[in-house]
């Protein structure tokens, strides 16, 4: 018997001392427990109160071997594993942890096979690859690179506590969480936003790509590409729209499966006949179109990756994040949704052309990130003024009062957060009067005396203020009066509702400051909130869009194009008919459609001097038609039915 197993059957290690019977696990009436074992394997934990110390003689370690680079690194990930908990969130699947604690208890060391009599079986080596400075890496670790630092980031001290008592993420604001999907099959390109379908046509070059524009101050500027085949493919599109036959769309979709913009336009169609999953289905499969062209070096996850909406091309993109978002929150999965919609913002932080501001308040709240909330209202109020948008000016304070219920928080904690609750309630209470009255009818609440028979709270209140203001109010309570319908909720509204009307009642400065405020702003919408309205379908908002926005047609693909968009290519001319017809022209038209009376039309302008003569050729051309057409018309005895049994003449 060599040394080596001789010092594992002793249970001690190299350079020690013989142990004694309680090393051994051998209980001799003592009433502590035994002293931890010498003896430590390379991987797992100590080996303590072993029954059979023989199985040790068998172990696959090599005492002498010094342990490999792939074994510190799996050492440390499950050291560190402890401290990682269920902090990570994924962008793109709304599993809430279950798969997640599912692969980490397939992870753990089967402890019952290292406590049993039988020797374990020697371990297959793993095939290992040879990188160029000669170190051997795994395949499954080259794999998993992205999920190595994801686990070295959240443990390096990424949460601090702050003086409100509140844990605060040290992360970028827009930070996208996302956890490692599981491994996909290889012929089914590796995704983040969506995950391709069987039913799906194969995915092959679309025409799309992602430059690199420029960077600036750490933030890099992308645009997406259209090649020339899919510019081509852009104008059918275009063709198709202004057939108004979604027919067209179909054929087009099924000679080019991938086009985006067509599969937002078929989405809607889907989605207003009904068709929810047909609907979702298409705008996952434009998602998964445009992931397949980022660049390189795009990250959705970090924040710091800007997209122009003024071109075109990046326009899709936006859209169909928005439209796979709202269907993410209506099948209730808001915490997704959320990180959707930093990812939204996060490519147009300063201009939002989705003005998702109005909404990520409400995916927070749903979501209960209101730690995020409090962040995202305290680092962009001084830059921002978000105190003077209706919704984060009446979420933030809910966000407080959700805070001041949650028991585990020290007593500190939930004093400050009341306290900030109720001074913030009151504030919006002061500055949008008109929010009261119609959340409490949206939830069926009805108020009392003091609180109807007030002026302040009243009809007057909604009536005087600007339509901006009430576009932005009827959106708010339209979208967000499920989370005030709490009883808990109500109560803690009715309480600062009558301590507002004792401010208006004392004449408090603080009053006569804030209607001044509503009447110099909220003059006019910016044309990005219009365009969310839009998107959002809220009935109670879409109301209050002014008459110019209405009045205009709005397309799915593109709903209200920025004024000042930058074109990169123009579609052609096409063979327009002149606008000044006459009715009689029009009319032939619709018979002839090849029938052009004013065809032969100087273009240098000189239209009198040869009016009689375009008429006379015009009224020659026409007669010529009609007789064309008069000879090809052929006239087709109806069909008879053979009856032999019948007569074939009437008496």
């Amino acid at each position: 018997m060599s040394r080596r197993a001789l010092r594992r059957l002793r249970g001690e290690q190299r350079g020690q001392e013989e142990p004694g019977l309680g090393e051994l696990g051998f209980e001799l009436g003592c009433d502590g427990p035994p002293p931890a074992a010498a003896s430590r394997g390379r991987r797992g934990p100590a080996r303590t109160g072993v029954s059979n110390r023989f199985e040790l003689i068998t172990a696959e370690e090599s005492e002498d071997e010094p342990p490999s680079r792939e074994e510190r690194v799996d050492t440390w990930l499950s050291a560190q594993d402890g401290a990682e908990g269920n902090s990570k969130r994924t962008a793109t699947e709304e599993a809430e942890g279950d798969r997640q604690r599912d692969g980490e208890e397939a992870e753990q060391p089967d402890q019952t096979a290292m406590l049993s009599n039988k020797p374990r079986k020697k371990k297959k080596k793993r095939k290992t690859r040879k990188t160029s400075a000669g170190e051997t890496l795994e395949d499954n670790d080259l794999e998993d690179i992205d999920s190595l630092l994801e686990k070295i980031e959240d443990t390096s001290g990424l949460w601090q506590q702050t003086q409100s008592g509140i844990i605060a993420d040290s992360r970028p604001l827009l930070y996208v969480e996302h956890r490692p999907r599981q491994r996909q099959r290889q012929y089914i390109r590796s995704t983040w936003l969506t995950v391709p379908k069987n039913t799906w046509p194969r995915y092959g070059k679309t025409g799309i790509t992602m430059q690199l524009v420029d960077t600036r101050r750490g933030v890099q500027y992308f645009t997406f590409e259209h090649h020339r085949e899919y510019q081509q493919v852009q104008f059918k599109f275009l063709d198709a729209v202004e057939s108004m036959d979604p027919n067209n769309i179909v054929l087009l979709l099924q000679m080019n499966p991938y086009h985006v913009d067509s599969l937002l336009q078929l989405s809607d169609v889907c989605r207003m006949q009904e068709d929810q999953e047909m609907a979702r289905d298409l705008i996952e499969r434009a998602l998964y179109s445009m992931e397949s062209a980022f660049h390189p070096v795009f990250s959705l996850t970090s924040g710091t990756c800007r997209l122009d909406y003024r071109r075109p091309e990046n326009r899709a993109f936006f859209l169909a994040l928005f439209k796979h978002l709202m269907f993410l929150e209506k099948r209730g999965c808001p915490r997704t949704a959320l990180e959707f919609c930093k990812l939204i913002l996060s490519l147009d932080p300063e201009n939002d052309p989705l003005c998702v501001l109005l909404m990520i308040d409400f995916l927070s709240l749903r979501a209960r990130e209101y730690t995020f909330l409090i962040r995202m209202f305290q680092e962009w109020e001084s830059h921002r003024n978000l105190s003077q948008l209706p919704n984060f000016a009446f979420s933030v304070p809910l966000a407080y009062f959700f805070l001041s219920q949650q028991e585990e928080r020290s007593e500190l904690e939930l004093s400050q957060a009341r306290e900030k609750a109720a001074r913030l309630i009151q504030l919006a209470l002061v500055m949008f009067p008109s929010v009261l009255m119609p959340l409490l009818d949206h939830c069926s609440v009805q108020p009392d005396a003091r609180v109807t028979n007030h002026s302040f709270f009243r009809l007057n209140a909604q009536i005087s203020q600007p339509p901006a203001l009430n576009q932005l109010t009827c959106l708010y309570v339209g979208r967000t009066h499920s989370l005030w319908k709490d009883p808990a909720v109500m109560a803690w509204l009715e309480t600062n509702v009558h301590e507002v009307l004792c401010m208006v009642d004392a004449q408090d400065p603080l009053v006569e400051e804030s209607e001044h405020k509503r009447k110099m702003r909220y003059q006019s919408a910016p044309r990005n909130i219009y365009r969310h309205i839009i998107l959002s379908e809220m009935k109670e908002a879409t109301a209050a869009l002014p008459l110019e926005v209405t009045s205009q047609p709005v397309m799915g693909f593109d709903p209200l194009p920025p004024l000042d968009s930058i074109v990169s290519y123009t579609r052609p001319e096409r063979t327009t008919h002149p606008s000044n017809e006459s009715t009689l022209s029009l009319f032939f038209r619709s018979l002839l459609p090849n029938f052009n009376l004013q065809e032969d039309l100087r273009p240098d302008g000189d239209e009198e001097a040869g009016a009689g003569q375009d008429l006379n050729q015009g009224v020659n051309r026409l007669m010529a038609a009609m007789r064309d057409m008069l000879a090809n018309i052929q006239f087709q005895e109806p069909p008879r039915d053979d009856n032999p049994e019948g007569d074939g003449d009437w008496d």
